[in-house]
């Protein structure tokens, strides 16, 4: 039997255990309710979350391969006001340090 020590009246038992220990009927049909708990949502998330950086990751290296493409065959042409704003933040920071 499970008790529980009430504050003056001592020992009593618990409401929903009954002498052998079990469950009682209350805590079961609690339990068949609506306890439950369910994981599918979550990895069908990751999953998706997993294949799109897949997704990225070979769209990068396909970009990659392509400038380096470029390189090898002498034809980049990088976008030089993009270059020389993204310097400009170094060049003043060298400049005040």
């Amino acid at each position: 039997m499970v008790d529980r020590i009430n504050s003056n009246s001592g020992f009593s038992p618990l409401s929903n255990v009954n002498r052998n220990g079990s469950a009682g009927q209350a805590q079961k049909n609690q339990a068949a309710k609506g306890d439950r708990v369910d994981f599918s949502q979550a990895l069908q998330n990751a999953s998706q979350t997993r294949q799109a950086g897949e997704t990225q990751d070979m769209a990068r290296a396909e970009k990659i391969q392509a400038l380096k493409a470029q390189i090898n065959e002498g034809t980049y042409q990088p976008d030089l006001n993009k270059v020389a704003s993204s310097l400009l933040p170094f060049l003043v920071n060298e400049d005040q340090g």
